[in-house]
C-alpha cells in the first residue's frame, strides 16, 4: 500500500518516535506577562493594578470580572482569588523616557524592540521587562526593582515615604516558589481578617446590651425622694403680677409693654443717635428745604 509511483518514504515517516516537548519561547512569555493583562489579554494601560500573587491586570478588566460573576470565562482562573476590588492594589509606575511606543510607527514598518519596557525603576533605573525582578508595596502601590530594595535598605518607601514591612512586599510575576509563598501569606492574611471580624461582633453586641441591662435588670432600689424635695415640688411657683393683672387692677396692658422714650434723651453716643430722624443733623432749616412748587435746586 502506498509507495507506488516510485515514492521512497523516509524513516521518520514510518517509525513513530517519542513526541518532542514543545518549548515556550522565553521572550514571548516575558512579553505576555509584562505587557498584557493576565485577565483580558489586552495591552496594559493605566490604571494598572496587581493582585496579592503579583499578577498584572487592567483595572477596568478586574471590575468587569467582579460584576459579571454569572458568566463562566476561560480566563477567570487567573483571577479566581480576587473576591473584591480591595484584593488588588493600584500601581504607581514610573515611565521610561526612552520608550517611544507607536509614536514613530506611522507606516507600520517600524521594528518593535521587545526588550524596551514602558516602565522603569525610579531608584536604580532598570527597565521593567522581565529581565530583572520587580516588586511593589501593598501599603502604597509604588513599584521598585528588587535590587533597589536590597541596596538601599530602609523601612519607608523610597518614593512616597510610607512605612512598610516584609509582609507588604509582593514580587511581580515571580517564579512558582514565589507564587506559592505569596499564596500562603494571602491565606494567612485573610484568615486573620476573618477572625478579627468575628471577634468584633460579640463586643458590639455587648456594648449594645449594656445600657438595657443597666436600666431594667439592676437589683438596686431607686432612691426615695426626700421630704424637702417633695415640698419643693408641691409648692407652686409665684406668679408675676403682670401676668395675672394683679393687685394694681389694670388688666389692659400686655406684660411686655414698656414706656416710650425718645432716643435723643438716651445715653447713647452721638454717632448712634445720628442714625435716627429725631437727631438734629437730620432736620433741615427753611433755607435748605425744597420749594413748595417745584423740587428743582434753582428755586431755593
Amino acid at each position: 500500500m502506498g509507495c507506488d509511483g516510485g515514492t521512497i518514504p523516509k524513516r521518520h515517516e514510518l517509525v513513530k518516535g517519542p513526541k518532542k516537548v514543545e518549548k515556550v519561547d522565553k521572550d514571548a512569555e516575558l512579553v505576555a506577562q509584562w505587557n498584557y493583562c493576565a485577565l483580558s489579554q489586552e495591552i496594559l494601560r493605566r490604571p494598572i493594578v496587581a493582585c496579592e500573587l503579583g499578577r498584572l491586570y487592567n483595572k477596568d478588566a478586574v471590575i468587569e470580572f467582579l460584576l459579571d460573576k454569572s458568566s463562566e470565562k476561560a480566563l477567570g482562573k487567573a483571577a479566581s482569588h480576587i473576591k473584591s476590588i480591595k484584593n488588588v492594589t493600584e500601581l504607581r509606575l514610573s515611565d521610561n523616557p526612552a520608550w517611544e511606543g507607536d509614536r514613530g510607527n506611522t507606516k507600520g514598518d517600524k521594528h518593535d524592540d521587545l526588550q524596551r519596557a514602558r516602565f522603569i525603576c525610579p531608584v536604580v533605573g532598570l527597565e521593567m521587562n522581565g529581565r530583572h525582578r520587580f516588586c511593589f508595596l501593598r501599603c502604597c502601590g509604588c513599584v521598585f526593582s528588587e535590587r533597589a530594595l536590597k541596596e538601599i535598605k530602609a523601612e519607608v518607601c523610597h518614593t512616597c515615604g510610607a512605612a512598610f514591612g516584609e509582609d507588604d512586599i509582593v514580587v511581580l510575576n515571580g517564579t512558582k516558589e514565589d507564587v506559592a509563598a505569596l499564596k500562603g501569606r494571602m491565606e494567612d492574611r485573610r484568615l486573620r481578617a476573618r477572625l478579627e471580624k468575628k471577634a468584633k461582633k460579640p463586643k458590639a453586641a455587648e456594648a449594645a446590651s449594656k445600657p438595657d441591662v443597666g436600666e431594667g435588670t439592676s437589683g438596686e432600689k431607686p432612691e426615695e425622694p426626700s421630704p424637702d424635695s417633695q415640698d419643693k415640688k408641691t409648692t407652686p411657683a409665684p406668679r408675676s403680677t403682670a401676668a395675672n393683672g394683679g393687685s394694681s387692677g389694670k388688666a389692659g396692658k400686655p406684660p411686655g409693654a414698656a414706656t416710650k422714650r425718645s432716643i435723643a434723651d438716651s445715653e447713647e453716643s452721638e454717632a448712634y443717635k445720628s442714625i435716627f430722624t429725631t437727631h438734629s443733623s437730620a432736620k433741615r432749616s427753611k433755607e435748605e428745604s425744597a420749594h413748595w412748587v417745584t423740587h428743582t435746586s434753582y428755586c431755593f
